[in-house]
């Protein structure tokens, strides 16, 4: 009975979240915190992240949920645009975010069914939420409820918002470490049709067709793609069988201008994901298979007003795993249902409001048969608002605040204080002062490891930075340092002498450093560095020490890209990324204890080219380690060498 669950328990482990080693004192980070404003202050030399550079009057919708410019926003907002994932064809959406500083996903080199935990700033992957155009893509079927962003496919995208720091005032619980809105594309302009061929190492294959664009009032979006791999043993060791890997994935958005001011918009993202799996680090497994089915279907409606709008939101996220284990069966189901209405209204003409209610109902029903069937469910009302003050050319405040009502543990608060400035529209330099918060699961609340009496894991954090741009655009800056202090934190422990379960911990400390410069000189060149520092600790009471947890995460990470576009028809990028040593945990099934490994640090190389032929023909090519590094994301387990993927892209009109 227990040895399924913890079984189950196990795989997240193996997939999911944790860090690595020791850092600089605090007082280190600020001096390098206050060393990198005054650098960027003077306008000095030119690093970057992987991305192009990013205007301050670029409008992104995710930071304050109505359209907004970059520059009148007081938080750190990452935009990945069309024409970033249009020069990255090769790759998968892991290893596109893994590109980003703050950012590590842990087995984006991986087996492709494997598991891909998202860290942003070190926090947990179930600290980060993730939306797939605005609405929350978690797994209520999943020990934490995270989703697992290696199950849509990335040519159903058309852009990704990457929003750092506490945002649980406009979002929610899991908004802790920050937002990634995943907006797949929509049905504008003229109606096109692409097709997509591609082949690559471990037998990977992929085909993906797509119908884009408007038809008088009502704009159509329909993207399919399949794929298959027969991948290589995830679990490390010498004989193990290939873990093969095979993804179906369906694309639909479609819009309707009911009349000049109202707007209807349904959409279904569906997909399904097979894989082999093995028994645990270092060890192999025969018939052993998992098989996942999710749908996310939303109804929504605009009403456009004089000075801001009124959003209607109904959506159901439908999944189901299922694990054979030679003949035995384990099926696990998670519904949410949810309910949301969005206000934004310009009060004056230097204030702004949003505000809200949502309500979310959360159902699992999960049979196996080493543990008693589990029906349970629950759901969380929530009411927020927010005002953004716009004081003149250069001062912007965000003040708001969310007020949650959840049906057993009660009631909690959470706010924001966004303060920042806008000097010269080139240089943003803001604070943050927030709350956030993330509920228990419902398998952490209810299963046989479950804990009826958990509470919210709350956090209070602290922000402090600035984004610019000098040069005409050219060069581009950006650096924060985070503090977050969490409280209650979630785990896996020991409730009562030799009982385990889930337990609320009593301290959990983090902070870090990010540095971000882009240097695009001309059309032709574009250059990118990123640096992140990521440092955290739990205390499990007051009276005992302080411990390092974030296992699997690189205390130091850096990064750089370098893209040359030769012609009209040629582009080439080389993308460099150092991750630090880092610590991880496994179990052991042979003498059933818990074992700390170091990883060491490694450096990986990729390239990519990518060839115009024809007006509606693109040839890429990526090959990725390049210099073959061999490393490991997860102790006990496999990640690729070198290997490359080459396709064709074909574009009708």
């Amino acid at each position: 009975m227990k040895v399924f669950s913890f079984e189950i328990q196990q795989f997240s482990v193996c997939c999911g979240p944790k860090t690595h080693n020791k850092m600089k004192k605090r007082n280190i980070m600020v001096a390098a915190g206050l060393g990198l404003v005054q650098l960027a202050l003077s306008n000095a030399q030119v690093f970057a992240q992987q991305q192009d550079t990013t205007s301050l009057n670029e409008v992104v919708i995710t930071a304050s949920r109505s359209p907004k410019k970059i520059g009148d926003i007081g938080k750190i907002v990452k935009v990945i645009s069309a024409q970033e994932i249009a020069k990255a064809q090769g790759r998968s959406l892991p290893e596109l975010l893994n590109t980003v500083a703050g950012i590590s996903i842990a087995g984006s080199g991986s087996s492709p069914g494997e598991v891909q935990s998202v860290y942003l700033r070190g926090a947990s992957s179930a600290n980060t939420l993730i939306l797939i155009n605005g609405i929350s893509a978690n797994d209520a079927s999943g020990i934490s409820g995270e989703y697992n962003i290696a199950a849509i496919a990335i040519d159903q995208i058309e852009r990704i918002e990457i929003l750092k720091g506490a945002s649980s005032t406009l979002y929610g619980s899991d908004a802790v470490a920050g937002v990634i809105n995943i907006i797949t594309k929509k049905g504008e302009g003229k109606l096109t049709a692409n097709a997509l061929l591609s082949a690559g190492s471990y037998g990977t294959y992929k085909e993906a067709i797509g119908l884009n664009g408007q038809i008088e009032q009502t704009q159509v979006s329909l993207n399919f793609s399949n794929q298959s791999s027969k991948g290589f043993s995830t679990a490390q060791g010498t004989g193990f069988d290939k873990d093969e890997f095979k993804q179906m994935a369906l694309g639909l958005n479609l819009s309707q201008n009911i009349t000049k001011n109202i707007t209807l918009n349904a959409g279904l993202q569906a997909n399904q994901n097979k894989a082999g799996l093995d028994a645990g680090a270092f060890e192999d497994a025969i018939g052993y298979d998992y098989d996942k089915t999710a749908f996310l279907a939303n109804l929504s409606s605009k009403i456009s007003l004089a000075k801001g709008d009124l959003n209607f939101v109904f959506s159901q996220n439908n999944v189901t795993n299922k694990f054979d284990n030679n003949g035995s069966l384990t099926n696990l189901k998670g519904n949410i249902t949810n309910l949301e209405s969005i206000f934004s209204y310009q009060l004056a003409s230097f204030l702004d409001l949003t505000s809200g209610v949502n309500y979310k109902f959360t159902k699992t029903d999960q049979i196996n048969i080493y543990s008693p069937r589990l029906v349970t469910d629950n759901h969380i009302t929530s009411l927020y608002s927010s005002f953004f003050l716009k004081g003149g050319d250069i001062f912007r405040m965000e003040v708001g605040g969310r007020y949650n009502q959840h049906n057993q543990y009660g009631s909690n608060f959470t706010y924001t204080l966004n303060p920042s400035f806008l000097l010269d529209n080139q240089v943003k330099l803001y604070a943050n002062v927030s709350s956030a918060y993330r509920v228990p699961s419902l398998y952490q609340l209810n299963s046989e490891y479950g804990n009826a009496a958990l509470q919210p894991e709350t956090s209070q954090n602290y922000e402090t930075g600035l984004e610019s741009n000098f040069l005409d655009q050219k060069l581009s800056i950006t650096t924060s340092v985070f503090v977050r202090r969490g409280k209650d934190v979630i785990d896996f422990g020991e409730v009562t002498p030799g009982n385990y379960g889930y337990i609320n911990q009593n301290r959990q400390n983090d902070k870090g450093v990010e540095l971000e410069i882009g240097f695009k000189p001309n059309q032709k060149l574009n250059l990118n560095v990123a640096y992140a520092y990521v440092d955290g600790k739990v205390q499990i009471s007051e009276s005992a020490p302080k411990t390092f947890n974030l296992f699997r995460r690189p205390k130091n990470s850096f990064g750089t890209n370098l893209g040359y576009t030769v012609n009209k028809k040629i582009f080439a990028s080389l993308n460099y990324k150092w991750n630090d040593q880092r610590t991880d945990q496994y179990y052991d099934n042979s003498n059933f204890t818990l074992v700390s490994l170091n990883l060491r640090s490694y450096s990986k190389l990729d390239a990519y080219f990518q060839y115009k032929a024809f007006k509606n023909l693109t040839i890429f090519t990526d090959v990725k380690n390049v210099l073959d590094t061999d490393y490991n994301d997860f102790a006990g387990y496999n990640a690729k060498g070198i290997n490359f993927n080459a396709g064709l892209n074909f574009l009708f009109q």
